[in-house]
């Protein structure tokens, strides 16, 4: 299990997030297998990742806590249609993607 992040550490990724672009957009295909493979290669190579909601803008306030989950990662902001996740390298998914 992941250790909360301390006020301090979500200060420094907020602000980190300010000016990355975001690598990843969450389209048609929602939370599919291969999206969260995605996200778990580029947090396993970034530790901070910016994610776009293009589709289920509606439902992103319960996708993005799950998407955290899943991930095993911190939910660190989400504003507007944008989200950032921040987990360790040194821990992996929680949920292993299998293909």
């Amino acid at each position: 299990m992941l250790e909360p992040l301390t006020n301090s550490q979500i200060r420094k990724f907020k602000a980190a997030a300010q000016t990355m672009d975001a690598t990843l957009k969450v389209g048609k295909a929602g939370l599919s297998e291969g999206f969260l493979r995605m996200v778990d290669e580029e947090l396993n190579r970034h530790e901070l990742v910016k994610i776009k909601f293009a589709e289920f803008k509606e439902e992103k306030k319960t996708l993005a806590p799950l998407l955290a989950e899943k991930t095993g990662s911190h939910l660190v902001m989400r504003v507007g249609n944008v989200m950032v996740l921040h987990r360790p390298k040194s821990v992996a998914a929680v949920e292993p993607v299998s293909d």
